[in-house]
């Protein structure tokens, strides 16, 4: 049964589109920036974020406004009540024109999102002001608001618009840097997934020469299997595959050194119970397998079994391939740098939430791969 993977034309980059047009002969014009840098400013700690900046910032006015304690606390709920329905106002604002902002280049969109809070300053403070004359017409003249109507607003407007352009200039600039972060991921990733095969192509090509005469049908199924191997490692790296996907990948893998090994190699999957659609870095579980036959399986006379279980615990799955070693022998070169490759792939993949751990024992080695069944970085 062949391995159902994506057509080797869905892997080219999104660079390709750059290239030109074998018909027109020119190269498509490069598509403006998006305004894609808002936060989601909806979320419960963004909600809370905004509070307290706003809070800190009727802190510093009071404290530059007033010169004795004795005002100072009635200046700072003057202030936090204005500065508060503006700042959450605001947000409210920003949530829902995130979207929109999100498919409009960069200049229009960040024009749109400072005309919208502009419009939201000036909708609010009137409402404000007027609401104050309403319910406390004593009290408005004496400070509650300040007597002239036009620069209550004025004021409120040239403050939240000198603050919206800093704050959307450092969205701006985070967004810019957490892209440049995942670029260098990525990058990390392809480099890191193309050292993972350091002797498994020279292996199979063997095998597939000493099947040409012997066993044409074998060899075919052989180089088939190779392709689908070698297809699956060239696929995009920014992507995750299923469990499901992975053990297909490693048990085409098995076959292929079922083919050169014969009877010396046993493998026992244990794998009940475990999620098959839990996502995670392609390439993964097949390495293990890889390091497990030739630091293990390969270096014995006799037959051997390399053992595959896996669990679910909670939101973490946890897959263990243990393998037998000769008793004393020394470690092959490049099991520790294959293993570290994996590691570092699942750090940038999940963060802290995946790991691999080495039970290294007498005549045995261990290994074993956590992930969780969600995929996201911790």
């Amino acid at each position: 049964m062949r391995l159902a993977l994506r057509p080797a034309a869905t892997w080219t980059s999104g660079a390709a589109a750059d290239v030109a047009s074998p018909v027109t002969g020119s190269a498509d014009k490069p598509r403006p920036e998006p305004c894609a840098y808002l936060p989601d400013l909806c979320a419960p700690m963004a909600v809370l974020g905004v509070v307290l900046v706003a809070e800190l910032a009727a802190i510093a006015l009071a404290l530059a406004r007033e010169s004795h304690w004795v005002d100072f606390f009635s200046d700072l709920g003057r202030t936090s009540f204005v500065i508060q329905w503006l700042a959450l106002t605001s947000a409210a604002v920003l949530c829902g024109l995130r979207p929109v902002a999100a498919r409009l280049p960069l200049q229009q969109g960040t024009a749109l999102v400072l005309a919208a809070v502009a419009a939201n300053i000036l909708l609010v403070s009137e409402a404000l002001y007027w609401a104050g004359y309403y319910v406390a017409p004593d009290l408005a003249p004496d400070g509650w608001l300040p007597r002239d109507h036009a620069f209550f607003a004025v004021r409120n407007l040239a403050i939240a618009t000198i603050a919206t352009g800093a704050l959307l200039r450092y969205f701006y600039v985070a967004g810019q840097w957490q892209r440049n972060v995942q670029r260098q991921a990525e990058a990390r990733i392809h480099a890191l997934q193309a050292r993972i095969r350091p002797h498994f192509l020279f292996n199979s090509m063997n095998t597939i020469a000493s099947l040409t005469r012997s066993n044409p049908a074998a060899a075919e199924q052989a180089v088939e299997d190779l392709a689908d191997l070698f297809r699956a490692s060239l696929a995009d790296s920014r992507q995750r595959i299923s469990l499901a996907e992975e053990l297909e990948i490693a048990r085409v893998y098995e076959r292929m050194e079922q083919r050169r090994l014969g009877e010396r190699l046993r493998v026992d999957w244990r794998l009940d119970g475990v999620p098959l659609d839990a996502m995670l870095p392609g390439l993964t579980l097949q390495p293990l397998l890889e390091n497990a036959i030739y630091h293990g399986v390969e270096r014995l006379a006799e037959p051997a079994t390399v053992e595959v279980t896996g669990r679910a615990e909670g939101e973490l799955i946890h897959i263990t391939i243990t393998n037998p070693v000769p008793p004393g022998g020394d470690e092959r070169p490049g099991n520790r740098i294959a293993l570290d490759n994996i590691r570092e792939r699942l750090a940038l993949a999940f963060g802290a939430a995946a790991g691999l751990a080495v039970t290294p024992a007498e005549g045995r080695f261990q290994v074993t791969l956590t992930f969780p069944r969600k995929g996201g970085r911790a």
